[in-house]
């Protein structure tokens, strides 16, 4: 022990001011992470923000953008600088965020280290984020994500292992050695692979792949591996029923973001005469899903409420379940599932983070957000593959197909026509006025155009009552139309200003119009209220979902 304790290295070092995370973790410019010291200072910070981890053992994985593997490499030879026992790391350095999540729980981990800026562009020129995940498999409260914060507004410096102690070869599955630490290298799929055959018949899967289409893009993103030993190696789908199937760095140059803006092979195919089934896509960690059928893409937001409705007919959940839970944003039309069910619903802010402590407390069972994700009480972070897998189990069941499963479920429950709008790499300043200048005028807008509520969302958390302020401004109308307005927290390049149009339309209404038609009204009225357009000089939003 005395030679290993010999080996580490205390590097002096004044804090990075720019620290501070955002919705999931901390998300910069590779450029930025890449500079010297500045991810070792955050994961200084990490360490020291999430309590005594000497003897302990966590995760650690990524998206495999550019960049992962020299942040493992960093990371490990700090783990064994902080006497952090063992470190389950995915071969390559790769594991899927909801893996992440899996392996913690499933193993009773102390917490893990992701690697990923999610859904955001990759390459030497593209962005990387690192966040820590809690024991429960989730995504760090707030009030850790505040203490690893203050803490690197304070640190001095970063204990590592110096580097002649040597290197663990990434691509080995096995245990290694680096100091005192045990490096156990995992085959990243194996675990989560034999989680979805839990949940879901495959048999029943299996049979309706050979009788019905399924394409799966996998963005050249971390859900490739995944896909190919599910769909190919266990449920038989043909070799060309998965894409953009092989990772890489930069993504293959792509967005790899599940949308129709930047699917655009798949959405072609979807459109096509010769159609599958069933389209579906995920993210650059594969936390999020996009699900198309033929000429036809399923909005997040009914997506979940789908899901809530049907649950019963997927073993996993055939017991029914506990309640919903969405994101503020995300329409409201969940809530009129639960009610119809007799469950508890839950509207909460943006990030995953907070439905960890309803899952925990058993209040819900499924969960979701209107940025193509969903997920259930089997992880507890969103899952791009298990929502596939989900309706790829339902059309299964049910015999029917995706537009049909819709129709049905809005002349049951009605319908939410439903849109966001992004304004992306906004300045800043000019952002941050136009929020601050519609919540000044909050308490006068009430009685305004129909407007029944004004107000900037601010959540109690039922569990243990901690307070969330200032989650994104909601003007609410009488008619059961919602405009919400927030600053997206997972850009990197200026600010992100996010517009969500929606409008309810009874069952017994038309239910079959283009969204951007049915919400036409509403998307005028928020520019004579709001003024996205006039205040930032854009004559449009960069992408429209």
């Amino acid at each position: 022990m005395a030679a290993d304790v010999l080996q580490v290295s205390h590097i002096d070092c004044p804090p990075f001011m720019d620290q501070r995370p955002g919705t999931s973790g901390l998300r910069k410019k590779v450029t930025r992470f890449a500079e010297p010291h500045y991810l070792a200072m955050f994961v200084q910070a990490i360490f020291d923000g999430v309590g005594d981890l000497k003897g302990s053992t966590i995760a650690l994985g990524g998206d495999g953008r550019y960049f992962n593997r020299e942040a493992s490499a960093i990371i490990l030879r700090m783990a064994a600088a902080h006497g952090i026992a063992k470190v389950v790391v995915g071969k390559g350095g790769i594991l899927s965020t909801p893996a992440v999540s899996n392996i913690i729980r499933q193993r009773q981990l102390k917490g893990g280290i992701v690697l990923s800026a999610s859904h955001n562009p990759g390459g030497p020129d593209g962005d990387f984020g690192i966040k820590y995940n809690v024991a429960n498999g989730g995504p760090a409260p707030e009030s850790v994500t505040e203490a690893i914060f203050a803490l690197s507004q304070r640190l001095s410096g970063y204990d590592i292992l110096d580097a002649q102690a040597g290197t663990i070869d990434l691509d080995k599955i096995g245990t290694q050695r680096l100091g005192a630490l045990t490096v156990e290298v995992i085959d990243p799929v194996a675990d989560y692979a034999a989680l979805m055959e839990k949940l879901f018949d495959f048999a029943r899967m299996r049979s309706w792949i050979k009788q019905n289409g399924v394409l799966f893009d996998a963005m050249h993103a971390v859900t490739g591996p995944y896909a190919e030993e599910i769909f190919i190696k266990r449920l038989g789908a043909p070799a060309g029923s998965i894409m953009n199937f092989v990772p890489k760095p930069d993504f293959g140059n792509h967005h790899p973001d599940p949308n129709p803006a930047h699917a655009e092979a798949l959405m072609a195919a979807m459109w096509a005469s010769d159609a599958p089934a069933l389209g579906a896509a995920s993210d650059g960690d594969g936390d999020r899903n996009m699900i198309v059928g033929p000429k036809l893409a399923v909005t997040p937001s009914d997506s979940l409420a789908v899901l809530a409705a049907n649950a019963k007919l997927i073993p996993g959940y055939a017991k029914g379940i506990s309640g919903v839970a969405r994101s503020m944003p995300t329409s409201r039309a969940a809530d009129v599932v639960a009610a119809e069910l007799g469950i508890e619903s839950f509207e909460t802010p943006t990030g995953w983070k907070f439905f960890g402590n309803l899952l925990d407390a058993g209040r819900v069972t499924l969960c979701g957000e209107e940025s193509y994700g969903t997920g259930s009480d089997h992880v507890r972070e969103k899952d791009g593959l298990w929502a596939v897998l989900f309706w790829l189990d339902l059309l299964a069941a049910t015999g029917e197909t995706v537009p049909a499963i819709l129709d049905a479920h809005w002349r049951r429950f009605g319908r939410h026509y439903y849109s966001r709008h992004d304004y992306e790499a906004v300045d800043s300043a000019k952002a941050n006025d136009i929020m601050n200048g519609l919540r000044q005028r909050l308490q006068d807008l009430k009685g305004r155009g129909g407007i029944e509520l004004a107000d900037d969302f601010r959540y109690q958390d039922p569990i243990d009552n901690s307070i969330s302020e200032k989650q994104g401004v909601r003007l609410v109308f009488g008619n059961g139309g919602r405009l919400v307005l927030r600053l997206s927290g997972t850009g990197t390049e200026g600010a992100t200003l996010r517009l969500y149009i929606e409008r309810f339309e009874p069952r017994t209404g038309n239910l079959q119009l283009d969204a951007q038609v049915a919400l036409a009204d509403l998307i005028a009225q928020a520019e004579d209220i709001i003024g996205i357009k006039r205040l930032s000089g854009r004559a449009q939003p960069d992408v429209v979902t």
